[in-house]
């Protein structure tokens, strides 16, 4: 008889949870508590309860080669960088050609996931939910919970001297729907994350004055990197990240900050981080140093004081009339349907094997999906996770014992930097690529580049060299995608092919032919040498 498997959140996780289920014949059924899938990518005119919001105007900051399902691309249409509602659509197509949806119940809200009282036998949950004002309570052989850590909005307002008398409106980014609110106004934005840059932004267009106040600064980079490719493509490769792990830290921060630099210099535009021992992630926005020159945006720093209809700023005496202030101050999570007793959240992050497994249960049958922040997409994060999660539930795949996976969760709390590469030492950040790979391993789909050199050296070279697109996970082991190869070898083609739009006859470099006939006189030189 097939596991019994409940699924929290149809969100992108929810979604390549159920589909990773199906594929172990597993029998997954998925809450969610809204009346549609896509969670944080499905825009509402109001904000809903328990499920995360954005604002009209977002568009993704992974591009679409980095941030597909590994086995199922955007369409060639689509722009590099997604707006959410062809995001939505894509979501949407996903769960048609897997036929998710009758594996979805939706407008049901889990109230509680509690252990059966013949856990430590059978490693069942008892899951209780609400449709329609009626509670129903059902029994579960796993649970995967994929709820996201966007929900519940961080607004520390004791931080915030004199805000009680602030006379004008304040609100959480959460809020914010639309610019228009800010057309004429005075406008502070508190926090320099990509919503709060993004608000800034948006605002400085309508606004009288933007103001946009950061505590630690942070790099700023465009979604259009080197030479126009686009900055994910770019900077998330296996050969450079070997190279950043592989030089001591403080070398690693020296170059990403002349690369940061290379755009504007930030220190002139009062952006540089304090911070640059510990890896922050970089700000994506187009627009924020043409709106700082053009003097629509001011930034400033972290605020002393809040008066009726004003603010005071840290290390400026100056009183600037305000008329708004959004606090892009980030969230927190928590998992009200479960017992502390089962994922206990402290300090920003919770007690779990690999960002997935709570590693003190007696039975590994709940697993959290997407709660990790890596430099690079959470879908498919999120998917590879799920695919090693199915494999444990259903016993093909055995975790390490309980002593071993308390003292690696332990060792990540206390945030260690090793001395090389970038130094991810906040609460669920981690290495993209190392992590991927680490999962890839476990269920044996990790590509050999050493052999593929060998049997097939242009996809070898193009998986080392090019960017970590997530058709690479679906080159071998179970799961493997026929058209995989194929996907990575025309991964450019369908980048351009939304950019170049209209046919342009470049004219030959002789520079560029000379060095190209150079490069290979060397190349089969070296060879020759070699084989001498």
């Amino acid at each position: 008889m097939a596991k019994r498997v409940a699924i929290v959140g149809a969100g992108v996780s929810g979604l390549a949870s159920i589909k990773c289920c199906l594929e172990e014949s597993l029998e997954p059924t998925c809450f969610e508590r809204s009346d549609d899938l896509g969670g944080l990518w499905r825009f509402t005119e109001h904000v809903e309860e328990g499920r995360a919001s954005l604002y009209r105007s977002v568009v993704s900051n992974s591009c679409k080669e980095m941030s597909c399902y590994s086995d199922f691309p955007f369409p060639e249409d689509y722009p590099n960088y997604v707006p959410n509602s062809q995001f939505l659509e894509y979501l949407k197509m996903y769960a048609n050609r897997f036929n998710l949806l009758k594996h979805i119940q939706f407008k049901t809200k889990v109230c509680s996931v509690t252990k059966c009282p013949d856990f430590t036998v059978t490693g069942q949950w008892e899951v209780v939910t609400q449709h329609e004002g009626k509670q129903e309570s059902a029994i579960f052989d796993a649970v995967m919970v994929c709820t996201g850590f966007l929900t519940d909005p961080y607004l520390p307002l004791d931080s915030f001297p004199g805000i009680n008398t602030f006379k004008g409106q304040y609100f959480h980014s959460r809020q914010y729907k639309y610019p228009n609110i800010f057309k004429d106004k005075r406008v502070l934005v508190v926090g320099m994350g990509n919503s709060g840059t993004d608000i800034a932004v948006e605002a400085s267009h309508l606004a009288e004055k933007v103001f946009l106040s950061t505590t630690g600064g942070a790099w700023v980079i465009s979604r259009v990197f080197d030479s126009g490719y686009p900055w994910d493509m770019v900077f998330t490769t296996r050969f450079q990240n070997m190279f950043r792990n592989s030089l001591p830290t403080p070398i690693v921060n020296w170059l990403l900050a002349r690369k940061m630099n290379s755009w504007f210099h930030h220190a002139n535009y009062g952006l540089v981080p304090e911070d640059r021992t510990q890896l922050r992630e970089p700000v994506l926005n187009d627009e924020l140093p043409g709106r700082i020159i053009t003097g629509k945006v001011l930034i400033k720093p972290s605020i002393k004081e809040v008066k009726e209809n004003s603010v005071i700023f840290n290390n400026t005496p100056k009183e600037e009339p305000i008329d708004i202030i959004v606090f892009a101050t980030g969230y927190t999570f928590a998992f009200p349907f479960l017992d502390e007793s089962v994922v206990k959240v402290e300090n920003g992050q919770a007690s779990l094997y690999k960002y997935i497994f709570p590693a003190h249960l007696p039975k590994p049958t709940l697993a959290v999906i997407g709660l990790i922040k890596p430099l690079g997409s959470i879908i498919p994060t999120g998917e590879t996770q799920a695919r090693w999660v199915v494999r444990v539930l259903k016993g093909i795949n055995k975790l390490p014992p309980q002593s071993v996976m308390i003292e690696e969760v332990n060792a990540r709390k206390e945030n260690k930097p090793s001395g090389f590469g970038l130094c991810y030492c906040k609460a669920l950040q981690a290495d993209y690529i190392t992590y991927i790979d680490e999962l890839l391993t476990y269920i044996n789909a990790k590509p050999n580049l050493f052999s593929m050199l060998l049997m097939d050296p242009r996809l070898g070279l193009t998986i080392f060299f090019g960017p970590f697109t997530p058709y690479q996970f679906r080159l071998t082991g179970p799961g493997k995608w026929e058209g995989a190869r194929n996907a990575i070898l025309t991964q450019w083609d369908r980048t351009f092919k939304v950019t170049k739009t209209r046919s342009v006859q470049e004219s030959p470099s002789p520079f560029a032919s000379l060095l190209k006939l150079l490069s290979l006189l060397a190349l089969l030189m070296a060879i020759f040498l070699i084989f001498l």
